[in-house]
């Protein structure tokens, strides 16, 4: 009696692993595609439970209903969820009908597109990259005179047409002479007066912002005070 009580003991108590047991784990992944599957066919099981349920029970009341096996509520439920499916695609395809590149694919749904930028929008990345063009430039220049850019703007250092803003006017950049590449924050280039009150400004450190002009004007005068 003893030696089963002691045998009993020893099948039902704990002991550490050994070296060398197998010991399988799913990746991270594997682990949410197989919980993600798990309750999806919960689901699908508990809701034929339901149909079956609910189905009997109705029968009650109108006897010429047949009775409702487990399978048979197994497929209604499936084929009912395949006529959804069928709907939901159609309406996912009429809707790209009507409104072709409205929507794009993100995963196994869609969303909104992002809206094309309008003609102002584009017009405003146009003029900064006009203006970027002159920063490398600019700093292609300083590269090659010990850190100073151009005396002026008069085309002799620099191509006349890279001084030049985006547009048919053929007015140039604003420049500031007597800046030094890398030196400083002050403005050394920024637009004219025909882009109206908020223009692209090239700084000596190389940032390029938009700004009001009557803070490049700030900007400038804080330069030339003593």
């Amino acid at each position: 009696m003893r030696s089963r009580l002691a045998t009993l003991f020893l099948l039902i108590s704990p002991t550490a692993a050994l070296a060398g047991m197998p010991s399988v784990h799913l990746t991270e992944v594997a682990t949410l595609r197989f919980s993600a599957i798990s309750f999806f066919i919960g689901v699908f099981l508990g809701v034929t439970v339901a149909v079956r349920f609910l189905w009997n029970r109705l029968r009650r009341d109108f006897t010429r209903m047949p009775p409702l096996s487990f399978g048979a509520a197994l497929a209604l439920v499936f084929l009912f969820g395949l006529g959804i499916q069928l709907v939901l695609s159609m309406i996912a395809g009429g809707r790209e009908l009507m409104t072709p590149g409205a929507w794009e694919k993100t995963g196994a749904t869609y969303r909104l597109a992002d809206a094309p930028p309008t003609e102002s929008q584009l017009l405003v990345q146009a003029r900064r990259q006009r203006l970027d063009e002159l920063r490398a430039a600019l700093w292609a220049h300083a590269s090659a005179h010990a850190g100073d850019f151009p005396a002026n703007d008069a085309g002799l250092e620099l191509p006349e047409e890279r001084w030049r803003v985006v547009g048919d006017s053929g007015m140039h950049f604003i420049y500031v002479a007597g800046r030094k590449a890398d030196v400083g924050s002050a403005p050394v280039a920024y637009e004219p007066g025909i882009f109206g009150r908020e223009r692209w400004v090239l700084f000596a450190n190389g940032d390029i912002r938009r700004l009001p002009v009557e803070a490049i004007h700030r900007a400038l005068e804080l330069e030339a005070a003593p």
